[in-house]
């Protein structure tokens, strides 16, 4: 079998998740980190939980990309990510409470927006807003966000008269001229909404979030000319996507989506980077599908047999600790994914919960309510929600793999199952997890 754009030994790499995000992207970067010399975030903010297992520590990890747990390696957070300053300075603490070196490994881009206390204010307010506000008979508006700030500092950010960046913060006295108008602004919205609280305090946030700003100093910097001087340098940079495709802005289920470019169409966007630089796309996909929060999603099993996908998979929030909702492989989304953001390869993670299923299945087209099928994506939330799901059955495995050396030595039904990703998805599986550690990853290609 032949692949197109399998390029995997030169040049920069991009991980990307293929489906609604917890695919495992921060085990498959901190993999791949060993490689690399820089690796950059470059969207979402402290919504995003990716988490790492070294031994017997597991990290969970925020806002700081994944690449932080080897002290040889420098780690970016680029431009296009919004900036939590209070969590990023608590990830940072705890990191170093735990043994792993945070300092001039560390670099935050002094373009990048902050999230301030009446982002979250407001992202929690409009939600308990939104979800007493009824859309018909598909239940409310709510988009079943983290309550995190982020829409809300992504939206000032488009704003641009209302945002906050971090450079902003190395200022005191600008800082607190822009809040005085700032916080009048939002004090009012907030009551707007509902939110019976004392109007915001300019002077005393200004001078919070400058005490902030004077703690991050060490590590701001123009991210987007530090990275190109990496690359003049011939430093080899890896690129950690948030989030995934099928919650992109742009690109995603729509409104059910987050606030970011989270495909690789914000790679340039967010680091300064141009897409041409990056000589690999490697999309990361799990071996069934999930998703957390409202939101369309054709494969889920709201059974026994999804309840089994959680446990065994763990499948709880990083970040919020919510139940994700489970279901089968959709590979009709994952193929989507994988065009939209230009994969060259997969990496295949969480296989090892599939074991002990007699029959696995994998949707492959969607029947439309015209009784035709369609192989496309809808990336439509109200389209989407009218499919049902055209599935191939597999035979499953019983046979343990978290043991496995190498894809030879995985029982006929995983391989033949991995074969048939590859075969509709048309790109190789370069990578797949057997199990949480980072020693469980088989190499395949």
């Amino acid at each position: 079998m032949s692949f197109p754009h399998s390029n995997r030994d030169t040049g920069n790499t991009a991980v990307v998740g293929l489906q609604w995000g917890d695919e495992g992207k921060g085990k498959i970067v901190d993999v791949l980190t060993a490689g690399h010399d820089v690796i950059v975030r470059y969207n979402g903010g402290a919504n995003a939980g990716h988490t790492v297992v070294v031994g017997s520590e597991r990290y969970a990890l925020h806002l700081i990309p994944s690449g932080i747990l080897y002290p040889d390696k420098t780690c970016v957070i680029g431009n296009g990510v919004v900036v939590d300053p209070e969590k990023l300075l608590e990830e940072a603490e705890g990191l170093r409470a735990r043994g792993v070196a945070v300092g001039g490994n560390l670099r935050l881009s002094d373009r990048a927006h902050v999230v301030l206390p009446y982002h979250k204010e407001q992202d929690a307010a409009l939600e308990d807003y939104l979800a007493t506000k009824t859309a018909g008979d598909r239940g409310t508006l709510a988009i079943g966000t983290t309550r995190r700030g982020i829409g809300p500092a992504y939206a000032d950010k488009v704003q641009r008269s209302t945002a906050i960046r971090i450079g902003d913060l190395l200022d005191r006295n600008y800082l607190r001229e822009r809040l005085r108008v700032i916080c009048r602004l939002r004090t009012a919205e907030l009551q707007a909404l509902g939110v019976s609280a004392a109007p915001l305090d300019a002077d005393a946030l200004a001078e919070r979030f400058a005490d902030l700003g004077d703690r991050l100093r060490p590590h701001v910097v123009d991210s987007v000319y530090f990275l190109h001087d990496c690359q003049k340098e011939g430093r080899r940079i890896l690129f950690e996507g948030a989030n995934a495709c099928l919650l992109d802005i742009d690109h995603g289920t729509y409104p059910y989506v987050t606030s970011s470019n989270c495909s690789t169409a914000g790679i340039h966007s967010g680091t300064g980077v141009p897409g041409t630089n990056i000589a690999r796309v490697l999309g990361i996909m799990k071996a069934y599908s999930t998703r957390v929060g409202a939101g369309p999603f054709p494969t889920e099993l709201n059974n026994e047999l999804g309840a089994r996908i959680r446990e065994r998979g763990r499948e709880f929030g990083t970040t919020t600790g919510r139940p994700r909702r489970c279901g089968w492989l959709d590979l009709v989304a994952v193929k989507y994914s994988a065009m939209v953001c230009g994969a060259t390869g997969i990496a295949c993670t969480l296989f090892d919960v599939l074991t002990g299923f007699d029959e696995l299945r994998i949707c492959t087209a969607y029947r439309l309510a015209d009784g035709t099928t369609t192989g496309r994506f809808i990336p439509d939330a109200k389209r989407l929600e009218g499919v049902t799901p055209v599935y191939e059955t597999l035979t499953g495995w019983s046979e343990t793999i978290r043991d496995a050396s190498d894809r030879a030595a995985l029982p006929a039904a995983a391989r033949d199952y991995l074969d048939r990703i590859e075969a509709i998805v048309g790109l190789p599986i370069e990578m797949v997890g057997v199990g949480p550690e980072r020693s469980q990853t088989l190499v395949t290609a």
